[in-house]
């Protein structure tokens, strides 16, 4: 089975490719397709966002596609910053920047309250429209300051209670065992291997 992996981001394509790598699934980035647009993510969900990505690229290219929305959401923010963590700073914000504006936003708020969770809704779709999807959670707490040089995002920041570090400093395998990610993606390899 073929299966195209509808996201821009290369930290994203790599750890869904490792977490593939024994499945009978022959994992493609968009790059393998010429011209294909970006697709603008504007629904107010992560469901909604995973599902048009997925819909739009499998319409397109004729092939399954597979594509994921994922954030982090603060409890001590309201939910902030979610849908829109990849571009918490800004439009051609880096992870730096989005790291940055979390910890000024979240500077008044004291150690024992800076829970947060990353969240990640799957979509996979076919070129006729089925549509389904897998969710994954991760709960956490939001540091003062960045710890670890894995991973991207916010992982410098989130820190995994029960391992005692931040996501940036566990080996990729155990981040990609425990993360929102990594859940969702269980879910639908199971689903995968049920359904062949």
């Amino acid at each position: 089975m073929e299966l195209l992996i509808a996201t821009r981001n290369r930290g994203k394509l790599k750890e869904i490719e490792r977490l593939l790598a024994d499945c009978d699934i022959v994992v493609k980035g968009l790059e393998t397709y010429d011209g294909l647009p970006e697709v603008v993510e504007d629904g107010d969900t992560f469901e909604a966002n995973a599902r048009k990505k997925a819909a739009t690229m499998a319409r397109l290219t004729g092939c399954m596609a597979l594509a994921d929305d994922s954030g982090l959401t603060v409890r001590a923010l309201g939910g902030k910053p979610g849908i829109f963590s990849a571009r918490y700073a800004g439009e051609k914000a880096t992870d730096a920047d989005n790291n940055r504006k979390l910890l000024n936003d979240m500077a008044d708020v004291p150690v024992g309250q800076r829970q947060a969770a990353f969240h990640c809704v799957m979509a996979l779709c076919s070129p006729s429209g089925d549509c389904r999807l897998f969710e994954g959670r991760l709960d956490g707490e939001i540091l003062l300051q960045p710890r670890g040089e894995g991973g991207f995002g916010y992982d410098p920041l989130f820190m995994v209670p029960s391992y005692g570090c931040t996501l940036a400093e566990l080996p990729l395998d155990v981040k990609n065992r425990i993360s929102h990610r990594g859940l969702a993606l269980k879910k639908l390899i199971d689903h995968l291997l049920a359904s062949h």
